[in-house]
């Protein structure tokens, strides 16, 4: 069977972490959300998948390549040209992207299923199909029932009695949502849905194509499904998948490395006398991570692989990406750090560079800044303060 996976967005509102990273390619404990859901296509037997990208394209086809290793087939359709000997991105929205793939070569000729590229999903992909078939539906949508107060932060569908599509609300306002019934980027098409999309068009799913199947009044449906997923379209989302997991709630990830504390779960190498560490689970530490006699880590957090941590920094419910260096005294409260960038759980960042704090808070491997930063440590622990708030 086929599958689709969008991976061709810009992921703007996960920024500065896709700066360098593309949205399918962020980790969860080390491992891409992208790879979570080949695993869920093989699970149900989705064998051949492609895959369209354009921004940061080469760091998904690198990882990825054929498929091989993880049990599928996978094909790449790139959107974007080249400029000056240079990969731009330039995606031509979700639709669009699936109609190029069909006007370069016939590839969608049965039922196949869609999926987001930067959402972790448990879903019986198996039942989906099958609800989809029995309603003899040209379209259908998998939704979810959320909690009234989180509407706005979704596309919501109406529907009637039978499930069939009558509209689409796009993040409204509570008192204006009809449901609280929303899209969730999951979607099972037959192959002539792509007639009803133009060829060479920037095109989307929700706010192009869907419009047009409702206005045709063609057989295009809502499936209700109750499943596991975490939309990982903001750094809050981000950060509760990572607590989440940390936590034991999510089923298909499992928390990487050995336990060698209570609650405490390492990679290979790891370089710590955790008997002389403060430290409360659950937390996740990366292969290769130094870290000091000293400091204080409360969990739910996840330190990266290749980090350092001095004595008397304190990690506290926070999230710290590879080879990171916390600085002695730095007291993280909630917080992500990010390369040169240091957010807090509702994605508001500063660039430690620019606030001169980068000897502070540092890569792991600036020998130089290191060395300066040693003769700083009474200043740091007044900054550290700082970024407690």
């Amino acid at each position: 069977m086929k599958a689709m996976i969008l991976a061709a967005g810009k992921g703007t509102r996960v920024r500065p972490i896709t700066h360098t990273i593309p949205k399918p390619m962020i980790p969860i404990l080390q491992k891409p959300v992208m790879e979570f859901l080949l695993e869920l296509l093989r699970e149900h037997n989705f064998t051949e998948v492609m895959v369209n990208v354009s921004h940061l394209a080469e760091e998904i086809e690198n990882y990825f390549r054929d498929g091989q290793r993880f049990g599928v087939e996978i094909a790449y359709s790139f959107e974007g040209r080249i400029e000056d000997g240079e990969l731009i991105g330039d995606a031509v929205g979700s639709a669009g992207g699936l109609k190029k793939i069909q006007t370069f070569q016939p590839f969608f000729d049965d039922t196949f299923v869609v999926l987001c590229g930067d959402a972790l999903i448990d879903l019986d992909l198996t039942e989906a199909v099958k609800r989809h078939k029995a309603k003899g539906s040209l379209a259908s949508l998998i939704t979810k029932r959320v909690e009234k107060d989180q509407v706005s932060s979704y596309g919501v569908v109406v529907t009637d009695q039978d499930d069939r599509v009558l509209e689409f609300q796009e993040k409204p306002t509570l008192d204006k949502a009809l449901s609280n019934t929303i899209n969730t980027g999951i979607y099972v098409f037959e192959p002539e849905v792509l007639d009803f999309i133009p060829p060479n068009l920037p095109f989307d799913i929700g706010s192009d194509l869907f419009p047009i199947l409702v206005a045709a009044k063609t057989a295009f449906y809502a499936l209700p499904m109750e499943f596991e997923w975490v939309d990982i379209g903001k750094v809050p989302d981000y950060w509760q998948v990572i607590r989440s997991v940390l936590q034991g709630q999510v089923r298909q990830v499992q928390i990487p490395g050995k336990e060698v504390y209570p609650g405490v779960y390492a990679g290979l190498n790891v370089a710590a006398n955790w008997d002389a560490i403060n430290i409360q689970g659950p937390v996740y530490v990366g292969g290769m991570t130094k870290i000091e006699d000293g400091a204080t880590i409360i969990g739910p957090s996840m330190i990266g692989p290749s980090c350092y941590i001095c004595k008397d920094a304190i990690i506290d419910n926070s999230i710290i990406f590879d080879y990171s260096r916390i600085g002695t005294g730095v007291h993280l409260l909630e917080k992500l750090v990010f390369g040169r960038y240091c957010l807090d759980r509702k994605g508001n960042h500063f660039d430690l560079r620019e606030a001169d704090l980068d000897w502070l808070i540092t890569d792991s491997r600036r020998q130089d800044i290191i060395e300066s930063s040693l003769q700083n440590n009474s200043i740091a622990r007044i900054l550290g303060t700082e970024l407690h708030k």
